[in-house]
């Protein structure tokens, strides 16, 4: 049966019987890792998952973000126990190096997957 259309129009179309369905049970949505999901953090571990360590200055310059930034993200991650940070000395130079610790690659790996669960349930339509 036709929906009844305003004078001079066409009818309107019925709705798509598996459209219905869906909007009236929503898709099961992650609990996304909201100490990742930030973007100055995301960029700091999936930066440290290609690298064996990254110093500070690499990180800065690459995440293109400030030393007080990039200062407060990273200890964020570190009391998290996502990163590691060690700190000494080249000669006379002081040097910060962060690494990514096994349970911040096991975080990332799960946020991720938890993102593409998220992207495929958005393209189901």
């Amino acid at each position: 049966m036709a929906r009844i259309a305003p004078k001079n129009r066409a009818p309107l179309p019925e709705p798509k019987p598996e459209r219905a369905s869906r909007l009236s049970r929503p898709a099961e949505l992650p609990d996304l890792d909201r100490l990742i999901h930030e973007r100055l953090r995301l960029g700091i571990v999936s930066a440290l998952a290609i690298n064996d360590s990254l110093s500070f200055n690499d990180l800065k310059r690459l995440l293109k973000t400030t030393d007080g930034n990039l200062s407060v993200h990273a200890r964020k991650l570190e009391e998290a126990s996502y990163i590691s940070c060690t700190k000494f000395f080249e000669g006379r130079i002081p040097r910060t190096e962060y690494r990514l610790t096994p349970s911040g690659r096991k975080a990332l790996e799960e946020y991720l997957n938890q993102m593409e669960h998220l992207i495929r349930v958005t393209r189901e339509e």
